[in-house]
């Protein structure tokens, strides 16, 4: 039950209109590897830092059963560091700053021992980084899952191309389906990247409206879950992709149908994030907690009709 998570590991600095954080531990790998570490551990990090970033914290991934063997620490650099500002729908933000700091040359080393996994998840990164892991792993994961984001699809197109066709399963949001598709309707969006660009499977990330998972003719629409509170949704998608990743991990079952249950477990962890800022959420729950609100999630779409 092998899973390589391959991503930024950051600090970030968030206002809500509920709130700031200050600078705190964020990054896409680190959201993915504390969801995904619910379900599967090891989780095997691939990724990068720089001396400013603080022991205790890499001692608690490690805690969660994150293996930083793959992680570098630059001893003459600063780690990645972003601000942003969100709007009161939460659904837009600002960005403020942005620091790349190590990850303007981001090198990736694959460890031996990661050799031979089962399951990749390439978190949003440089197409030309993920390209680099696909590179360099001598045996090709059951399961690959990327995510994106529309910056590569303004900067570097032909790379993130060349990245999507040769993944299983795409994970992007609505406005970034439509952009690398060019297509308005998320049904022909999804029938252009799936039968054009390579992947076997296209998750489109709706925010608070859910998600959608496409395969072939196939489609499969799973709920959000409608919280009281939403403090922050920075590193929510990463989240997702965490729980949707582990869960496959944990069951090695690579089907449509499990896929499905994937969508519901990723949507589930990614209510848990919203809840604090950063990943403090993430930090608190048990597995009975995680039980729960699939539960929840399952009864919003369960009912009986009598239809004549």
């Amino acid at each position: 039950m092998s899973l390589i998570v391959v991503g930024s590991m950051a600090f970030d600095d968030i206002e809500t209109p509920f709130g700031k954080s200050n600078r705190i531990i964020g990054g896409a790998a680190t959201y993915i590897a504390l969801a995904a570490s619910q379900f599967i551990r090891p989780v095997n990090q691939i990724s990068v830092v720089g001396y400013d970033y603080p022991q205790e914290e890499l001692a608690e991934l490690e805690r969660f059963g994150v293996n930083l063997e793959g992680v570098q620490i630059k001893k003459d650099r600063k780690s990645f560091f972003w601000a942003g500002k969100y709007h009161m729908d939460m659904s837009a933000r600002d960005t403020l700053v942005t620091e790349l700091n190590v990850l303007s040359d981001f090198d990736p080393v694959i460890p031996e021992s990661y050799q031979g996994a089962e399951f990749l998840m390439l978190g949003n990164l440089s197409p030309d980084v993920q390209l680099k892991v696909l590179d360099r792993l001598r045996e090709r994961p059951r399961l690959i899952v990327m995510d994106t984001m529309n910056f590569w699809m303004d900067t570097a197109l032909e790379a993130l191309h060349r990245v999507v066709a040769r993944v299983d399963v795409l994970l992007v949001n609505d406005a970034e389906a439509r952009q690398l598709s060019g297509e308005f309707s998320l049904v022909r969006a999804a029938r252009k990247i799936l039968g054009e660009m390579g992947p076997k499977y296209l998750v489109i990330k709706k925010g608070e409206h859910g998600a959608l998972l496409f395969h072939g003719n196939t489609v499969f629409c799973a709920p959000a879950l409608p919280l009281e509170d939403v403090f922050d949704p920075t590193g929510a998608g990463d989240t997702f992709a965490g729980g949707f990743t582990g869960h496959v991990a944990r069951t090695k079952d690579i089907s449509f149908e499990n896929l499905k249950t994937a969508i519901i477990v990723g949507s589930a962890m990614a209510s848990f994030c919203v809840e604090r800022f950063g990943t403090q959420r993430l930090r608190e729950i048990q597995l009975s907690d995680i039980h729960t609100r699939i539960r929840q999630l399952a009864d919003l779409v369960q009912f009986d009709i009598d239809f004549n």
